[in-house]
């Protein structure tokens, strides 16, 4: 049974920055792809951003995040992360990590774990 979980959420104004971190045990973490998602007020939940069992060489972004977000993994901490830049207001959501019980190379259609979420919040 893996259990992910997450931290660095928070309140952050238009512009800021924040990273998250999620830290999974129960699985052997470097041999999965891992993704964040999020589901905004009203909103169904969608991909953000995904990265496979090797790291930089297989990452996606969604097309709102892309050039502002960044996930990266470190496999000896079992620790995935998210770092977001310029934050907008659209970005208010709850964040949640996910790792793909099938396989290490990242694919947006598979079987995913979940984490318990993190808010984060955007303010003007």
């Amino acid at each position: 049974q893996v259990q992910l979980v997450e931290s660095g959420g928070g309140s952050v104004q238009v512009g800021e920055s924040l990273r998250l971190s999620c830290v999974a045990t129960g699985r052997i973490f470097s041999e999965h792809a891992m993704a964040w998602f999020r589901q905004g007020p009203g909103k169904d939940r969608e991909i953000v951003a995904g990265i496979g069992s090797r790291g930089d060489d297989d990452t996606y972004y969604s097309d709102p995040v892309k050039g502002r977000f960044t996930i990266s993994r470190d496999n000896a901490k079992n620790t995935v992360y998210l770092q977001m830049n310029s934050l907008v207001l659209e970005d208010t959501a709850v964040y949640y990590c996910a790792l793909d019980t099938l396989g290490g190379e990242f694919v947006t259609s598979t079987r995913w774990d979940w984490g318990q979420g993190t808010q984060v919040t955007v303010s003007s």
